[in-house]
């Protein structure tokens, strides 16, 4: 066991959020964090005055940059900081908080580099919990494709609960991925070619109408580009051609 407890810090990238913010943070375990950072993409709701409210730190977008831009300001404003171990979690309710302490376990005792919440434990726990079908269906059919390229075996490649060692932020090249949605997935591909530790534990599923989500137009270009992706990785990895993507940017 690790006797030198390490600094947590969670991370929010916000969007239109005011209705969530508040319950998510309630819900996080008193005395496990040390630092909560919201960046805002310019949402035209209140969630910059709740988090403020809060006493949470805020950093703010003066225009929509998009879900991945998000990220990356929430990775540069963490980085200033003296964490250990970031977290990131969405202001939308749609992941547990209480799973930190546990998941931030497995990084604090050196067993993995990266932790993501898995929320499809069984199917019918993650259909009744309100996952869409049709995303569920994606989901697992991706996840599996995934897991094959990237020879992981992970519950669920499209998590937006993770948490990081400070040195994978470090040394990951996020600033060349896509402003988008598809950020996560590049960043996974990355961290997988760097020879990053990854592992998974179950997160209650929460879907519900004021829980951020893409539309099915979205999803399925989503799904597309974590195919392209895919394929980069295959690519680099053949050393048929080197993506920046997959180059290590050591601060």
């Amino acid at each position: 066991m690790n006797s030198t407890k390490l600094n947590i810090a969670v991370i929010m990238p916000a969007y239109n959020a005011e209705k969530t913010l508040a319950k998510t943070v309630q819900d996080i375990p008193e005395g496990v964090v040390d630092e909560i950072i919201l960046t805002d993409d310019f949402s035209t709701d209140r969630t910059v005055e709740i988090a403020k409210s809060m006493g949470i730190r805020v950093i703010e977008h003066s225009q929509n940059l998009g879900y991945g831009a998000n990220q990356k300001t929430c990775y540069d404003a963490v980085l200033e900081t003296n964490a250990d171990i970031i977290v990131m979690l969405h202001p939308d309710y749609q992941y547990d908080p209480r799973i930190i302490p546990f998941a931030a376990g497995f990084i604090e005792n050196g067993i993995c580099d990266i932790i993501i919440g898995c929320r499809v434990r069984t199917r019918r726990e993650t259909l009744v919990n309100g996952m869409p079908l049709y995303k569920y269906i994606s989901n697992r059919f991706l996840t599996a494709f995934e897991n094959t390229v990237f020879g992981q075996n992970l519950g669920d490649f499209h998590s937006g609960f993770r948490v990081y060692h400070r040195k994978v932020i470090e040394t990951i090249n996020y600033h060349d991925n896509s402003d988008d949605f598809i950020f996560d997935t590049e960043f996974l591909a990355q961290a997988v070619y760097l020879k990053y530790r990854i592992g998974d534990i179950p997160i209650p599923t929460r879907y519900f109408r004021e829980a951020s989500s893409i539309n099915f137009i979205r999803s399925l270009k989503y799904g597309l580009l974590c195919l392209w992706v895919s394929l980069k990785y295959l690519i680099q990895m053949s050393r048929l051609y080197n993506f920046k993507l997959f180059k290590s940017c050591k601060k």
